[in-house]
């Protein structure tokens, strides 16, 4: 086979991949928007009662923004649902260019991505959303009445949530480029002082216009890249192991 033919079946395949994932998508949007109004009330009032929030008016500006908080909450809730089958098809579409410990490593990581994608969010919603919310609201309540916008009101939420589900993706990342010897721990601890610069950045790009919410998005990930420099040594270490035994094992087979 040529390299061009290679080329237009490496395509053809993406193509197909994505195709795939999109008609999953397009299948759980469905889905979520014919309950929509059912998980947009249990959002808000589980925000509410759960956080102790203090009682605010959400309002509409336009009789088209509902409309647009309901295709964004429900697509939101499409993109999570459709996650599994992305991260297999693309596990399916990288899986030739893999060999066959690396491939079968990678499908084992995939619960684990997942696992860790909804920690993220998780601990976003639990614990910096509320926070945030609640020192915001505190201090605009001191000069201003307080009203909120329902587009407002989620997009703020899922602005201080789902970053955190990619955040947490981080140390997996670290864990399976270090097993496959891609990365190593000292290149991390190298570069340590360029990842805190970039880490500021990022946190300042996907967080509202605040410094506390700027501090509240950059500390966990600070933390998390201190972890993935732990991480990445012990499977360094792991590896350096299994190459040594491997050797041992030729060595006396050779014998």
């Amino acid at each position: 086979m040529s390299q061009d033919q290679a080329l237009v079946d490496h395509l053809a395949e993406l193509r197909r991949r994505i195709i795939w994932t999109l008609s999953i998508f397009l299948i759980m949007l469905v889905i979520t928007l014919v309950f929509v109004v059912q998980i947009f009330d249990w959002i808000i009032n589980f925000s509410f009662v759960m956080f102790d929030f203090a009682p605010v008016q959400l309002t509409l500006l336009g009789p088209g923004e509902a409309l647009r908080v309901y295709f964004t909450v429900g697509g939101v809730a499409a993109i999570g649902l459709t996650l599994p089958f992305a991260l297999y098809h693309l596990w399916k579409f990288i899986q030739p260019a893999l060999e066959e410990e690396e491939a079968n490593l990678a499908f084992r990581f995939l619960p684990l991505v997942m696992g860790m994608f909804f920690a993220g969010i998780l601990f976003g919603y639990f614990f910096v959303f509320p926070l945030l919310y609640k020192f915001l609201y505190e201090l605009g309540s001191q000069q201003f009445t307080i009203s909120y916008t329902a587009a407002n009101f989620f997009s703020f939420m899922a602005n201080m949530v789902i970053p955190f589900g990619f955040i947490f993706e981080m140390p997996v990342a670290v864990m399976f480029l270090t097993r496959i010897g891609i990365l190593t721990p000292h290149v991390l601890i190298k570069v340590r002082k360029y990842a805190y610069f970039a880490i500021v950045v990022i946190a300042s790009m996907i967080s509202p216009p605040d410094l506390v919410a700027h501090l509240s998005v950059a500390a966990p990930m600070i933390l998390l890249y201190e972890l993935s420099i732990t991480i990445a040594k012990w499977m360094w270490n792991k590896r350096q192991r299994a190459l040594a035994a491997t050797e041992a094992q030729w060595a006396n087979e050779e014998a």
